[in-house]
Protein backbone atom coordinates (compact mmCIF):
# COMPACT_ATOMS: atom_id res chain seq x y z
CA UNK A 1 0.00 0.00 0.00
CA UNK A 2 1.48 3.33 -1.04
CA UNK A 3 1.76 6.53 0.99
CA UNK A 4 -0.95 8.22 -1.09
CA UNK A 5 -3.32 5.36 -0.28
CA UNK A 6 -2.76 5.67 3.46
CA UNK A 7 -3.34 9.44 3.31
CA UNK A 8 -6.54 9.19 1.27
CA UNK A 9 -8.06 6.00 2.67
CA UNK A 10 -8.17 4.84 6.29
CA UNK A 11 -6.64 1.43 7.04
CA UNK A 12 -8.93 -1.49 6.25
CA UNK A 13 -8.91 -4.77 8.16
CA UNK A 14 -7.87 -7.26 5.48
CA UNK A 15 -9.60 -10.25 7.02
CA UNK A 16 -12.99 -8.68 7.71
CA UNK A 17 -13.13 -6.86 4.36
CA UNK A 18 -12.02 -10.05 2.58
CA UNK A 19 -14.69 -12.14 4.28
CA UNK A 20 -17.31 -9.55 3.28
CA UNK A 21 -15.97 -9.44 -0.31
CA UNK A 22 -15.02 -5.76 -0.18
CA UNK A 23 -12.25 -3.69 -1.74
CA UNK A 24 -8.90 -3.98 0.06
CA UNK A 25 -8.20 -0.23 -0.18
CA UNK A 26 -11.51 1.48 0.68
CA UNK A 27 -13.45 -1.41 2.26
CA UNK A 28 -16.61 -0.23 0.48
CA UNK A 29 -16.53 -1.37 -3.16
CA UNK A 30 -17.38 -4.91 -4.19
CA UNK A 31 -14.41 -7.20 -4.71
CA UNK A 32 -16.28 -9.75 -6.82
CA UNK A 33 -18.14 -9.26 -10.07
CA UNK A 34 -19.72 -12.71 -9.98
CA UNK A 35 -19.18 -15.66 -7.70
CA UNK A 36 -15.37 -15.69 -8.02
CA UNK A 37 -14.56 -13.28 -10.85
CA UNK A 38 -13.08 -9.86 -10.18
CA UNK A 39 -14.09 -6.65 -11.92
CA UNK A 40 -11.30 -4.61 -13.52
CA UNK A 41 -11.35 -2.05 -10.70
CA UNK A 42 -13.21 -0.92 -7.59
CA UNK A 43 -16.35 1.07 -8.38
CA UNK A 44 -15.90 3.25 -5.28
CA UNK A 45 -12.18 4.14 -5.08
CA UNK A 46 -10.99 3.04 -8.53
CA UNK A 47 -8.31 0.60 -7.29
CA UNK A 48 -7.06 -1.48 -10.22
CA UNK A 49 -7.50 -5.16 -9.35
CA UNK A 50 -4.77 -6.17 -11.79
CA UNK A 51 -2.49 -7.01 -8.84
CA UNK A 52 -4.92 -9.60 -7.48
CA UNK A 53 -3.78 -13.15 -8.10
CA UNK A 54 -4.78 -15.58 -5.40
CA UNK A 55 -3.85 -18.57 -7.55
CA UNK A 56 -4.77 -21.96 -6.10
CA UNK A 57 -4.35 -20.81 -2.49
CA UNK A 58 -8.04 -20.53 -1.62
CA UNK A 59 -8.84 -23.93 -3.12
CA UNK A 60 -6.01 -25.61 -1.20
CA UNK A 61 -7.11 -24.07 2.11
CA UNK A 62 -10.73 -25.06 1.47
CA UNK A 63 -9.77 -28.64 0.60
CA UNK A 64 -7.69 -28.95 3.76
CA UNK A 65 -10.33 -27.43 6.06
CA UNK A 66 -13.37 -29.18 4.60
CA UNK A 67 -11.53 -32.47 4.15
CA UNK A 68 -10.43 -32.48 7.79
CA UNK A 69 -13.90 -31.59 9.03
CA UNK A 70 -15.93 -33.95 6.82
CA UNK A 71 -13.60 -36.94 7.15
CA UNK A 72 -13.40 -36.45 10.92
CA UNK A 73 -17.17 -36.25 11.25
CA UNK A 74 -17.69 -39.23 8.93
CA UNK A 75 -15.28 -41.34 10.96
CA UNK A 76 -16.96 -40.34 14.20
CA UNK A 77 -20.43 -41.17 12.81
CA UNK A 78 -19.18 -44.50 11.45
CA UNK A 79 -17.61 -45.58 14.73
CA UNK A 80 -20.48 -44.31 16.88
CA UNK A 81 -23.52 -45.35 14.86
CA UNK A 82 -22.39 -47.57 11.96
CA UNK A 83 -24.85 -46.31 9.32
CA UNK A 84 -25.00 -47.87 5.83
CA UNK A 85 -22.69 -46.47 3.14
CA UNK A 86 -25.56 -44.90 1.18
CA UNK A 87 -26.42 -42.77 4.22
CA UNK A 88 -22.81 -41.61 4.46
CA UNK A 89 -22.96 -40.55 0.82
CA UNK A 90 -26.26 -38.72 1.30
CA UNK A 91 -24.88 -36.81 4.28
CA UNK A 92 -21.21 -36.12 3.52
CA UNK A 93 -21.12 -35.41 -0.22
CA UNK A 94 -23.68 -32.57 -0.11
CA UNK A 95 -22.12 -31.21 3.10
CA UNK A 96 -18.65 -31.16 1.50
CA UNK A 97 -19.94 -29.43 -1.64
CA UNK A 98 -21.86 -26.77 0.31
CA UNK A 99 -18.94 -26.07 2.65
CA UNK A 100 -16.49 -25.81 -0.26
CA UNK A 101 -18.70 -23.39 -2.15
CA UNK A 102 -19.35 -21.31 0.96
CA UNK A 103 -15.70 -21.04 1.98
CA UNK A 104 -14.08 -20.60 -1.44
CA UNK A 105 -15.31 -17.06 -2.07
CA UNK A 106 -14.57 -15.92 1.48
CA UNK A 107 -11.02 -17.30 1.46
CA UNK A 108 -10.30 -15.85 -1.98
CA UNK A 109 -11.42 -12.45 -0.69
CA UNK A 110 -9.21 -12.74 2.38
CA UNK A 111 -6.16 -13.78 0.35
CA UNK A 112 -6.58 -10.92 -2.13
CA UNK A 113 -7.04 -8.43 0.72
CA UNK A 114 -3.96 -9.80 2.50
CA UNK A 115 -2.00 -9.60 -0.74
CA UNK A 116 -2.87 -5.90 -1.03
CA UNK A 117 -2.29 -5.13 2.66
CA UNK A 118 1.17 -6.71 2.61
CA UNK A 119 2.15 -5.41 -0.85
CA UNK A 120 2.82 -9.00 -1.89
CA UNK A 121 3.74 -9.67 -5.48
CA UNK A 122 5.35 -12.38 -7.52
CA UNK A 123 9.00 -13.07 -6.70
CA UNK A 124 11.57 -11.42 -8.90
CA UNK A 125 15.26 -11.92 -9.42
CA UNK A 126 17.25 -8.68 -9.37
CA UNK A 127 19.87 -9.07 -12.09
CA UNK A 128 21.10 -5.45 -11.84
Amino acid sequence: MGDRDSEQFPPVNAISSGLRGRCPRCGQGRLFNGYLSLPPSCTVCGLDYGFADSGDGPAVFVIMLVGFLVVGLALWVETSFGPPIWLHMVIWIPLAVVLCLALLRALKGVLINMQYANSAHEGEIDRG
